[in-house]
């Protein structure tokens, strides 16, 4: 014989069934526990993925803002210098740099040079190089670089090749006593005589001063 009601053991084996749709307390409505994991959980994904998406937003901002810096601080090549120094502001015609001497009162430095020429892009190298070089060029000079010849022939004195370094003065006269080392071509120089190219830039540059 059961020792308890009926009643109160029914009470009892319904309060022990688990609780699988909802639970009432306090006249609210409770979530079940597996229904709250999975609220949480999709929660969670969201938050991952607005995490994830404001992060790449972030990173490409910066990307950004970074390359346009590198762009404005970046000086385009000037196409007239031909590689033989960017910072150097470059005249195109020969008519032009004549001009320019005369009214500047500054010296014509010509540099004759072909693209194709091995000795040429040499020499074009190591002058870009030179911090003296370019400095004096940019100050003391007009310049002008050509890959053709003129119709002056003062510009070529001992023959038509290349590297050729000519200068010419404000009065429009070409300076055929500043020479290279080379008798055999009096005007041309390699990488290695980049310190006599220098003095001799100092030295049409002090010519302008001391005879004009």
């Amino acid at each position: 014989m059961n020792k308890y009601p009926r009643y109160k053991t029914e009470q009892f084996r319904y309060l022990q069934r688990p609780v699988q749709l909802e639970t009432f307390r306090a006249g609210r409505t409770l979530v079940p526990e597996h229904n709250c994991k999975l609220l949480f959980d999709r929660q969670s994904g969201h938050k991952m993925v607005h995490s994830t998406l404001a992060l790449s937003l972030l990173l490409m901002a910066v990307t950004y803002n970074l390359a346009m810096a590198i762009n404005k601080e970046k000086r385009p090549p000037q196409t007239l210098s031909r590689g033989w120094g960017d910072d150097i502001t470059w005249v195109q015609t020969y008519e032009e740099g004549l001009y320019q001497a005369k009214q500047s009162n500054k010296p014509l430095m010509v540099i004759h040079h072909l693209e194709d020429c091995q000795y040429c892009q040499a020499l074009k190298k190591a002058f870009a190089a030179s911090e003296e070089a370019q400095e004096l060029a940019q100050k003391e000079f007009i310049m002008l670089n050509l890959m053709h010849e003129t119709t002056d022939k003062n510009l070529s004195p001992d023959g038509q090749y290349v590297p050729r370094i000519m200068f010419v003065d404000p009065t429009l006269t070409v300076r055929a006593d500043i020479t290279g080392r080379y008798s055999n071509r009096m005007y041309t120089y390699e990488p290695q005589d980049m310190p006599l190219l220098v003095e001799n830039m100092h030295k049409a540059s002090r010519l302008v001063q001391t005879e004009l």
